[in-house]
């Protein structure tokens, strides 16, 4: 038999799984490790609800299967989300449906509307999940490259002037995971027309829409005239409300999406275990001091590490929107690249990061720091590093002697 599987064998090496074994490695040896890497909230779930959650969990009529594409009311809540927060109007029968996270809903779009051998265009950097959710339905991919120094929409015209066959959707994350890049209204107009002229799917991921720090939030791309015409959008309850281990998201926007993924759903799940949705519904439709509460919280840490790592001598942008900060690497470690370059951050600070090669190959210049410890922690982070980057020469293991168990393999957010 041969030893694996067509879709296995499309997958690389996961590269997050090195470091993430060195940090096993250093916890149980007792070293305290500082964890930016995975962005994984530590901030409880506002307690209204949770109360919500038991309250409804204690009637055992919802301990039975639930409803597929989400219960009534909280497609109506997501559908009500949109109305006040970007002013657009869905009907929560055809233009919304729940997923187990937004991370299922990509996943299981993408074995939906993919026939093996189409064209997916994808930002790279990026979040895993967005090209590889792709890649595992029999997709091709091809990158577009982002961030300073490239022109989106060049390269998009690039690409689907030479792509054969032509695309059949095009990814976009705003605010982005991993960089933390907005954009506004113009940019989604742009992406609109031009992908409504080449008769390209749009998939938006807009898991961070509330997480933001500048006065104007986020858009929506679904607020552009004509956008439901050819897009849908992804959004999450996890990071909006702490809630990632409830694995609730959405899709919403154009019918024909939705009801492929519906379809595709019907046959995979039967939902979210019902109390966990009735206290979702309860979050959307409740007080949002929560939300605004968490986003000061971010801010917080987000201030605390910039200004730190500035005064230690690492310049990195501060980002206007998401969890995480999208870090060059300092000039001196710079022809490590990033996975090396985190490795010595693990091995000589204490600090777990993401290395950027994880997220495409235009990433390897940096490493993605997430806001997920508090600020003291934060603050004894930037000190360590501190004290590794004035050691800079004077480390006393070359990257080379840092080698991870082989073949390891982790999961991450």
């Amino acid at each position: 038999m041969k030893p694996d599987f067509y879709r296995i064998r499309r997958l690389p090496p996961y590269v997050f799984a090195e470091v993430n074994t060195m940090k096993a490695r250093a916890r149980a040896a007792g070293q305290d490790i500082i964890d930016l890497g995975m962005g994984n909230p530590d901030m409880p779930t506002p307690p209204h609800i949770v109360e919500k959650l038991v309250e409804t969990v204690r009637d055992p009529r919802t301990h039975r299967y639930s409803v597929s594409r989400g219960i009534p009311g909280l497609r109506k809540a997501h559908a009500a989300y949109y109305q006040r927060r970007f002013g657009v109007d869905l009907d929560p029968e055809t233009e919304t449906i729940v997923t187990l996270g937004s991370k299922e809903g990509l996943a299981n779009l993408a074995q939906a509307i993919t026939t093996p051998g189409d064209i997916i265009l994808v930002p790279n950097p990026s979040y895993p999940i967005h090209p590889y959710g792709f890649i595992m339905a029999g997709a091709s991919v091809r990158h577009i490259p982002v961030g300073e120094g490239h022109d989106f929409f060049a390269a998009l015209k690039r690409a689907v002037k030479h792509s054969v066959p032509s695309p059949l959707a095009l990814v976009l994350c705003f605010p982005s995971n991993p960089t933390a890049q907005v954009v506004g209204l113009d940019f989604y107009r742009e992406c609109v027309e031009f992908c409504r002229h080449h008769g390209i799917w749009i998939l938006s991921d807009l898991a961070y829409a509330e997480i933001y720090f500048d006065d104007t939030p986020p858009p929506s791309i679904l607020q552009v005239p004509g956008a439901r015409d050819i897009a849908v959008e992804f959004t999450s309850m996890s990071k909006t409300y702490s809630m990632p281990g409830w694995r609730v998201g959405f899709a919403a926007g154009n019918k024909q999406l939705i009801g492929a993924l519906s379809r595709i759903k019907s046959y995979l799940d039967y939902g979210a275990f019902t109390p966990i949705q009735v206290a979702a519904t309860a979050a959307l439709n409740g007080d949002q001091a929560c939300v605004e509460e968490l986003r000061q919280l971010y801010k917080q840490r987000r201030d605390v590490l910039i200004t730190g790592l500035a005064q230690a001598g690492w310049a990195v942008p501060s980002p206007p929107a998401s969890m995480f900060a999208w870090a060059p690497i300092p000039e001196k470690f710079a022809h490590l690249g990033s996975l090396e370059f985190s490795k010595l951050l693990l091995q000589h600070a204490n600090v777990a990061v993401s290395p950027g090669i994880g997220f495409g190959e235009y990433g390897d210049g940096h490493v993605r720091l997430a806001l997920v410890e508090n600020a003291q922690r934060i603050r004894q982070a930037v000190r360590s590093i501190k004290a590794f980057l004035n050691a800079g020469d004077r480390l006393p293991h070359p990257p080379s002697q840092l080698q991870p168990d082989p073949g390891s393999r982790a999961l991450a957010s």
